[in-house]
């Protein structure tokens, strides 16, 4: 699972200083969450479904063959939420016994027809009818619905919309769809008889084995699959997809798509077998399963789902060329619901309190594959960017990585298991070496494979394969909670010819870790690895001539720590130039930025930043320079106008544009009229910014130009001034996310959260029902993401409170447009009602 992440930096912004949530207890104890008891071991999961599209139902037939686990027993207990039963009987090679059964409160007790023993197989087949919307459990911060199964536009009412059927079984939501126990811990083969209209392709787990045409226009598609993997991971899709089909070796790899990208479907999804091939070499254990394909779904409730062998995404993951030549923004995605097929479909974590045997390795994958195509330069900036958002949030830092007492299984979906669990593996990884690490993710693999595990076989996976007691790092990193905070001083001994450092952890339980110490003597560093024991206060003394130039703590970038420090605008030139390591080279960057316009050491930085390989620094300098700023211009101005044309990178080029548009100098509209025309998005959005801030006349002809749908969070924030103040129509339902969170957009930057404000006041006095829904549905992620916050909440309730009475007011202005109003008031009262 890939969480669906919100635009702007939003989860920054409602958890900043000015609206974050205090810690509290309740003063209760919390609930021990363990491991679900099996009783019953299933076997295999036989289903026949055909679709009710005006109902939104599925009519289901089940064959579910299990047996005891250990204990003898002579009843069966299913899952089966918001359903229909009609018939429970014992299915003995085809003929059919009724048995007696009871459903109440979502499950399914069946009495079977005597006592069976272990490894005694039996198989009860149910008659169901699937009611996703009778349904009633919640999202979460991840998943924001819960209802298993979803019908896309399925009367075809929306003419915008395609109509499509997915569905969505983590964390228990499998059970809506058809009776099971849908617990992680349970494990069964599968084969899926799906009827559809024969317009439609259907997708799910395995293998298609056979394709049958029906009567009335319909088609059955069989799909087998012959390997075990827990019932959340089930999944079926229909809808009208192009199937472009690529290969890894003899395995096929499908890219399921809608017709409309079919021309893009390689670009988007076209380093699939490349990451394969990757991800099989690096852990020496193959793709363990039949095929792979992928699909997108519209409305999908999160960002993605690793279903085995057939990974649903977001519809965000389709791009045209105009955002692809910037970037493809769903690499890191694909990348990690793929790695899932090892870590969470092959081996899958035994219950939601260890979800980091899932989840911190898919999100650790992302980093494998950015270091491998793109260098590590790129990977550490991926991961530096991850972990920055667990360290910015202090909701989390009392959560445990491995979680007994959760709340709500829903919210172990989070920063902590996420991205700070990514970065622990990072330092895992550099502290046992590569060998080491691979060859015990390898070893964990097969010891566990088509089986469930938690964290401490993990460790002793680690351990058998080094050597090495890791329970000091287990027991800090994944069963406590927090991390190093670290200030640190240094004093330098002329008779000895030494420098003190002192490393002070400022949190309330010292950890212990290995530490890469910079000292840098006559401008020049050299690199000292310590170790920091689990107290207040550790120091350490080294050689050196005299008293250091810098000292650099955390040099290699590895430690997940929060570090204060502070150091002159020469200290950071100094640390910049001499630092192979990506994450020193940005923090001098972005240690100078209050001091950019006022030291001529700050400029010389930005001059090097300008020339670094890697172009996320030269983007970060762009970002900071000021050319209105005479000394910057006279210093910068020429190698900025060489990155605004040739860059290899649009992204920088664009950088460089916006940096050149400030000026406001009209002898860069020719680069600016250039730019209106590229390929990129990103050069298109700060090009017309850029004209636009010299000759605001031509708005209305020039907004149209950019596929603000594919914009990325920089561009939506440049563009939505314009596009509010000149009422660009035709790019309404796109600033609908940003136009939902002007409350808490106002705290971190009240110019672009006044233009946020007055584009949600443009939404709700006009007559646009997707704009409306937009914001409703940006609102329902927030919900989830606000749990800890009830003054986020609070402030999101109002500003929907606001927008309906607005919608009120249109309603009595505009009388003839009363159908389509309505409905929007009706997702208003939905939005507002689901915050209760």
């Amino acid at each position: 699972m890939r969480k669906a992440i919100l635009s702007i930096a939003i989860l920054g912004i409602l958890f900043s200083a000015n609206v974050s949530a205090q810690t509290e207890t309740s003063g209760r104890e919390k609930v021990y969450r363990a491991t679900p008891a099996k009783v019953t071991e299933l076997k295999h999961t036989k289903l026949k479904v055909n679709f009710d599209y005006q109902k939104e139902q599925m009519n289901g037939e089940e064959w579910l063959t299990a047996s005891p686990y250990f204990y003898a027993a002579n009843e069966l207990t299913l899952d089966a939420k918001g359903m229909l039963i009609h018939e429970v009987a014992l299915d003995n090679n085809g003929k059919k016994s009724p048995l007696k059964y009871d459903y109440k409160n979502d499950v399914l007790k069946i009495s079977l027809d005597k006592t069976y023993q272990k490894n005694q197989e039996y198989t009860v087949y149910i008659k169901y009818t699937s009611r996703p919307n009778e349904v009633k459990q919640e999202g979460s911060m991840a998943i924001n619905d819960a209802k298993g199964l979803y019908f896309i536009n399925p009367q075809g009412t929306d003419p915008d919309m395609p109509t499509q059927i997915w569905t969505q079984g983590e964390t228990e939501s499998s059970s809506a769809w058809f009776p099971t126990i849908d617990k992680p811990n349970q494990k069964t083969t599968q084969e899926i008889y799906m009827t559809v209209p024969d317009k439609y392709v259907t997708l799910s787990n395995g293998l298609l084995k056979e394709s049958k045409k029906e009567s009335n226009g319909l088609r059955t598609d069989h799909w087998v699959m012959d390997k075990r993997h827990s019932t959340y991971l089930f999944f079926m899709g229909v809808g009208e997809y192009a199937i472009v089909k690529d290969k890894w070796k003899n395995i096929p790899v499908d890219y399921y798509i809608e017709k409309e990208y079919e021309p893009y479907a390689k670009q988007i999804y076209g380093n699939t077998p490349e990451m394969i091939d990757f991800f099989s070499k690096k852990l020496n254990y193959d793709y363990p399963w039949a095929k792979y394909a992928q699909i997108s779904g519209r409305d999908y409730v999160s960002g993605a789902m690793e279903n085995t062998t057939a990974t649903l995404h977001g519809s965000d993951i389709l791009q045209k060329p105009g955002q692809l030549i910037d970037e493809n923004t769903w690499e890191d995605t694909i990348a990690h619901e793929l790695f899932h097929h090892w870590f969470g479909d092959l081996v899958t974590a035994e219950s939601w309190s260890n979800l980091t045997v899932n989840e911190s390795f898919a999100n650790y994958s992302e980093y494998l594959w950015n270091e491998y195509k793109y260098g590590k330069d790129q990977a550490d900036y991926h991961l530096m960017t991850d972990v920055n958002n667990y360290l910015h949030n202090p909701s989390d830092f009392n959560k445990n990585l491995v979680r007994f007492n959760y709340e709500s299984r829903e919210d172990v979906f989070d920063l902590v298991t996420y991205q700070k669990g990514g970065g622990i593996l990072n330092m895992l990884r550099n502290y046992l070496g590569d060998d080491a690490f691979f060859a015990g993710m390898n070893d964990y693999l097969k010891t566990n494979e088509y089986q469930n595990a938690e964290a401490h076989q993990l460790r002793l996976s680690f351990e058998k394969v080094s050597g090495k007691d890791l329970n000091w790092f287990f027991n800090q990193w994944y069963f406590g909670s927090g991390n190093p905070k670290l200030n640190y001083s240094f004093t330098f001994e002329p008779v000895k010819k030494q420098v003190a450092v002192t490393i002070n952890q400022t949190q309330e339980k010292p950890f212990e870790f290995p530490l890469a110490i910079d000292v840098y003597d006559n401008g020049k560093p050299k690199r000292y690895n310590v170790w920091v024991n689990a107290e207040t206060k550790n120091t350490f003394s080294f050689d050196v001539s005299k008293t250091p130039d810098l000292v650099n703590i955390n040099a290699d970038g590895v430690l997940l720590a929060d570090i204060t420090e502070t150091k002159t605008p020469e200290q950071n030139l100094m640390q910049f130039t001499n630092s192979k390591e990506f994450k020193s080279r940005y923090l001098a960057l972005t240690g100078i930025k209050d001091q950019a316009g006022k030291s001529s050491a700050a400029v010389k930085l930005l001059a090097a930043a300008l020339k670094d390989p890697f172009f996320r620094v030269r983007i970060k300098a762009l970002n900071l320079i000021d050319l209105t700023n005479p000394e910057q211009m006279k210093a910068l101005g020429t190698e900025v106008e060489k990155l605004a044309s040739n860059d290899p990178k649009t992204l920088t080029q664009a950088a460089a544009i916006t940096a050149l548009g400030k000026t406001k100098d009209k002898k860069y509209l020719p680069l600016f009229e250039k730019g209106i025309s590229a390929v990129s998005n990103a050069v298109k959005g700060s090009s017309m910014s850029a004209l636009l801030s010299i000759d605001p006349s031509r708005a209305n002809n020039l907004a149209d130009k950019i596929d603000m749908k594919g914009a990325s969070d920089a561009l939506q924030a440049q563009l939505l001034p314009i596009i509010v103040k000149n009422r660009i129509t035709s790019q309404i339902e796109n600033i609908a996310p940003l136009a939902a969170f002007y409350p808490f957009i106002k705290f971190q930057n009240p110019e672009l959260g006044k233009a946020a404000e007055d584009g949600f006041n443009w939404i709700m006095t006009s007559d646009n029902l997707r704009a409306t829904e937009s914001i409703t549905k940006v609102a329902g992620y927030a919900k989830n993401q606000m749990a800890d916050n009830p003054q986020a909440k609070m402030m999101m309730v109002q500003m929907l409170k606001d927008g309906l009475s607005k919608k009120m007011e249109l309603l009595k202005q505009n009388p003839q447009n009363a159908a389509s109003i309505n409905r929007q008031i009706d997702v208003m009262n939905k939005a507002i009602e689901n915050y209760k």
